[in-house]
């Protein structure tokens, strides 16, 4: 076990360390205070509990459309399939319309419900919680899809997928 002193962690050596651990990639999709469809790409995400269904993802509270996914009511999260790179790239960059011909339908409180994922889940916004330079959502689950296909993994900042 390291006993380096924590606070001579560079974010450098964090976000490389943080990279070895592969993840699936998600699409957090909300609607903003004036009914507009927001979303960003997102792999911090976790199940927290099965009674009652919660789950969590974290948001940087410098992301542009912060305050829009503090204040809604309901978020969806979307697990891409790894024919969806495109969709995580266009959601990770800014850009005026991210929704621009993305086949989406409105889930519970209108999130957006992407088309295509390997699962969706329609998440009333319940929580949320300090973390560093993050905020902890915890979301109830409304409702849930699940197409168990090839999902689209994040590994040491690139993109993989695995066959089911």
């Amino acid at each position: 076990m390291s006993t380096e002193n924590p606070t001579h962690l560079s974010p450098a050596m964090l976000r490389q360390a943080f990279g070895s651990f592969a993840t699936g990639v998600t699409v957090v999709t909300a609607l903003d205070a004036r009914g507009n469809p927001v979303g960003l790409t997102a792999n911090s995400f976790s199940a927290v509990s099965l009674e009652p269904p919660l789950l969590l993802w974290c948001i940087s509270l410098t992301t542009p459309s912060f305050a829009a996914f503090r204040d809604c009511s309901h978020y969806a999260i979307n697990v891409l399939s790894a024919d969806q790179e495109d969709i995580s790239n266009r959601f990770a960059n800014p850009s005026a319309d991210k929704f621009a011909g993305l086949e989406w339908t409105p889930g519970a409180g209108g999130a957006p419900v992407l088309a295509g994922c390997i699962a969706n889940f329609e998440c009333a916004n319940t929580h949320g919680y300090p973390g560093g330079d993050h905020l902890i959502m915890v979301g109830q689950i409304a409702h849930c899809r699940v197409n168990l296909d090839a999902p689209l993994l994040f590994f040491a900042s690139k993109y993989a997928a695995l066959q089911p």
